[in-house]
């Protein structure tokens, strides 16, 4: 057969043309293909996005924190990226890092980071062609003879189609760039969040770690004076043999004893806890700790003083203040995308695609699969199609006024956090200042009580006393130094508070990723990432992304 011939009538039967076939031109339906998405892209993006364009809420701040007049107050800027560090306690420092590296929490505030950032790349596809579909298939079909309006020729024949269709809605009322503006703020929203998180880590494991300390100073004070009433009641017995003294105090000396030994299992109990509390922060299994813990066991003394800045830093600081923020500028996005619904939907639609089939009675021609790929089996349809719900009872009107009360919520929402991160601070500023002046108190208190103890203990072995005497100083004195213990813990873990309260401790995970690499190499394994993964370089002070009024082009497509 010459080249061109094309096969046609019934079977059997064939008919020569020697015309040579038409070839099909693809580089041109390419070009119409690519022309048509960027006059579409530049018609729809040029449309104003409905919707209100998100601005800063403004919140009640004051110009400057109650106890700023105290001498011990600086108001002027500091660097509370490791604040931990003015402890100077190396373990606090281990443990701090080892909790940063394996904390359960963290890491999955990390995840949904990951998570965000994966549905923005959902919301940037959306803004092209948002139905595509290949298809190719073959159909074999054998009609009936007996069936009504049969006809009498060749019933049985083959169909070979292979054809691309694609669905675009223009986004001539912004519905797809809120929905980028949304899943922008949302993804910023997740970073402050991970920061958040972060800041509560770290001033946790700080407090924990204060409390243990805490409890092992005071289980030594414990047993000192336990010590020190042993003592006492052996020579309550001595004086009781030589006749000295009653049984009334021995049994007075007896029962001291025992009370201040019956403290010591639950100073225990709360050291444990505390330690099996610490063991969770740090990612492992409730321990003791022995190994990480090696050190001075001492309660990490804090600076007398502290610098604060203004209240306003706080609103740039804070990123729970951050989140709130970027949280309320995604939702004003959804307003527009549920007002666009009220407005028609305008879409592309077209397939293009290759048909061919061998009945003769269906193609003048003839044809078969040799022939799927020529020009005369190209088919194509094209079409503007436009959609508008006219008859929905309410219901679009209904869901624009739900995102807007949502909206409002929000707004609420950022002003609280503003109002509860000033609280924050306040509370923890007084308490770390109070707490200084109480353990002045205190420490002179235990001196003076250390002092009864000595002379009381004199005075009763000269028989100059009663016992009942030289029990209230020794009661005193263990309650006295107990309180003196608790009150230096309570300024360390206020200070602990302070610095968290101020926002402080994030800023070390830039330029680090959100997780581990082992985490990355396991999810790699299961599932393409492509470039998602890592996540590096993400700024602390993420912003709301700009207004999709501003988006003149589409961002490209994260594959």
């Amino acid at each position: 057969m010459l080249k061109g011939e094309k096969r046609t009538g019934g079977r059997g039967s064939r008919i020569l043309r020697t015309e040579p076939a038409p070839t099909f031109d693809r580089g041109a339906v390419r070009s119409l293909l690519l022309l048509s998405m960027g006059i579409a892209t530049l018609l729809s993006s040029g449309c104003t996005a409905l919707g209100p364009n998100f601005t800063r809420p403004g919140a009640p701040v004051a110009p400057a924190y109650v106890e700023s007049d105290d001498r011990r107050v600086k108001q002027e800027a500091a660097d509370y990226t490791q604040w931990w560090t003015v402890f100077e306690d190396p373990v606090l420092n281990n443990l701090i890092e080892t909790a940063r590296r394996q904390n359960p929490n963290l890491q999955v505030a990390g995840l949904r980071v990951l998570e965000a950032r994966a549905q923005l790349g959902i919301a940037i596809g959306s803004q092209f062609p948002q139905q595509q579909q290949l298809e190719a298939g073959y159909t074999n079909s054998q009609a009936s003879r007996n069936a009504a309006n049969s006809t009498s020729g060749d019933l049985n024949y083959q169909t070979y189609n292979y054809s691309l269709s694609a669905g675009w809605e223009l986004d001539f009322w912004g519905k797809y760039r809120r929905s980028v503006e949304s899943a922008d703020a949302s993804m910023a929203a997740s970073v402050a969040d991970y920061d958040t998180a972060l800041v509560s880590l770290t001033g946790s494991v700080a407090s924990t770690y204060a409390l243990v300390r805490i409890y092992e100073e005071r289980l030594q004070v414990a047993r000192e004076n336990v010590e020190l009433q042993r003592s006492s009641f052996d020579l309550v017995e001595a004086r009781y043999r030589n006749g000295a003294v009653t049984d009334l105090d021995v049994q007075q000396a007896k029962a001291q004893l025992y009370d201040t030994e019956s403290q010591i299992p639950s100073l225990e109990i709360g050291l444990k806890q505390a330690k099996h509390a610490l063991s969770v922060f740090l990612g492992v299994p409730p321990s003791d700790l022995t190994e990480l813990l090696q050190g001075a066991n001492t309660i990490p003394v804090p600076p007398s003083e502290v610098a604060v800045g203004i209240p306003a830093e706080l609103i740039k600081r804070r990123p729970d203040v951050r989140s709130a923020e970027l949280q309320a500028a995604a939702q004003c996005a959804q307003i527009g995308i549920a007002r666009a619904e009220l407005f028609p939907r305008i879409s592309l639609t077209g397939s293009f695609g290759f048909l061919a089939s061998d009945s003769p009675f269906t193609n003048t021609h003839g044809s078969n699969f040799s022939d799927l790929f020529s020009w005369r089996s190209f088919t194509m349809t094209t079409g503007p199609t436009i959609q508008w719900p006219i008859l929905n009872y309410g219901r679009i009107r209904s869901n624009v006024r739900v995102q807007d009360a949502r909206f409002q919520q929000l707004l609420v929402n950022y002003a609280n956090t503003v109002l509860t991160a000033a609280k924050e601070v306040e509370d923890s500023l007084v308490s770390f200042l109070k707490g200084q002046d109480q353990v002045a108190l205190l420490s002179q208190s235990v001196d003076a009580a250390k002092r009864a103890v000595d002379l009381s203990t004199i005075q009763y072995r000269e028989g100059a006393i009663d016992f009942q005497r030289l029990l209230t100083a020794q009661q005193s004195l263990v309650q006295q130094q107990d309180r003196l213990t608790q009150a230096r813990g309570s300024v360390t873990t206020s200070l602990v508070s302070l610095y968290k309260a101020l926002g402080g401790g994030w800023q070390p995970r830039l330029q680090k990723d959100f997780v581990s690499e082992e985490t990355i190499r396991t999810m790699r394994s299961r599932t393409d990432w492509g470039n998602v993964l890592p996540v590096k370089d993400i700024p602390g002070d993420l912003q709301p992304p700009a207004s999709a009024d501003s988006q003149i082009l589409p961002r490209r497509p994260d594959w």
